[in-house]
């Protein structure tokens, strides 16, 4: 049986494009460009404004590439590396050096590619924590929702999830949310001893509401009443980020990476996903990614990077 991917035609949303054409074009190595697919993506995405492509990988089979789609990279600059892990290297060179104002992971396994990003030396670690974000849009809707951390952070503890909170506002008012709705995602939204992380939630939510970020933050809630209106008034839920959630937060990488791949594979959702919190926005693409998602988080990338 075929997945509902294959039966839908995946846009990268015009408004996220739009957004990220507005400004100049940013230097983006694209990190084991050897490949026809990674290539379009780059095409694309520099054929929107967005991105100034810096090619690195295999010097011959990027050549191969770029004329199996028949485009012309004589005047891009290509780093040439042997391998992933040289490749990767480079990568993170050229980010930590400041020559490049993003990273896109090509066809690279994603802990080799993000291994010499995330050294102490030579990385592009910052104090801030890093964690991961993903874009969704769905077919014929305007509205996104960001997920997040459902692809860096395993089990977050508070802290942790505090800098997950924060770097995912950032974002959101890069995209132009002047105060997001932050959910707090549990299997409950009744605090229980036997559900730990309801607690979790509900501290995480005290904290905030102290605090001087611009962003409502909210929790436990259940899935249902992070989407529902009217799941939420059902169960005598009044609060602005219920029903009307731009950011859910999830409380382990297992629930979100689920919850993402459930909004692609079923839903036809467009993901755009990046890591946020170092010193350049880091496009952390599936190599399984169609190009509009990649598209997508080449647009995500710049808009976070301003």
């Amino acid at each position: 049986m075929k997945s509902l991917l294959s039966q839908r035609d995946v846009q990268c949303p015009q408004s996220l494009l739009s957004l990220a054409a507005s400004a100049e074009p940013a230097a983006t190595a694209i990190v084991g460009a050897q490949h026809p697919l990674v290539l379009t993506s780059a095409w694309q995405a520099q054929q929107s404004g967005i991105i100034r492509p810096v090619l690195v990988g295999s010097t011959r089979e990027i050549s191969k590439a770029a004329e199996e789609i028949s485009w012309d990279i004589s005047g891009l600059q290509v780093v040439g590396a042997e391998g992933e892990l040289q490749a990767a290297q480079e990568g993170a060179r050229l980010a930590s050096s400041g020559a490049v104002q993003m990273v896109m992971k090509g066809h690279i396994h994603s802990d080799t590619f993000m291994r010499p990003l995330l050294a102490k030396e030579g990385g592009i670690r910052k104090k801030q924590r890093l964690s991961h974000v993903f874009h969704m849009t769905l077919p014929d809707s305007d509205r996104a929702i960001m997920l997040t951390d459902c692809a860096l952070n395993v089990a977050p503890n508070i802290k942790t999830r505090m800098a997950i909170i924060e770097n995912a506002v950032a974002l959101a008012h890069n995209l132009g949310l002047q105060r997001p709705r932050v959910a707090l995602l549990a299997a409950s939204e009744t605090v229980s001893e036997a559900m730990p992380v309801t607690a979790e939630c509900q501290e995480l939510a005290s904290y905030f509401a102290k605090s001087c970020i611009e962003a409502d933050v909210w929790g436990p809630l259940a899935f249902d009443n992070i989407v529902s209106v009217e799941a939420a008034h059902m169960k005598g839920i009044q609060h602005c980020v219920a029903g009307h959630a731009d950011i859910i937060v999830v409380p382990t990488i297992e629930t979100g990476n689920a919850l993402f791949k459930m909004m692609v594979y079923l839903m036809g959702a467009c993901a755009g996903g990046i890591v946020l919190g170092g010193s350049v926005p880091v496009l952390l693409t599936s190599r399984a990614d169609p190009p509009a998602a990649r598209l997508a988080s080449a647009a995500l990338g710049a808009i976070a990077g301003r």
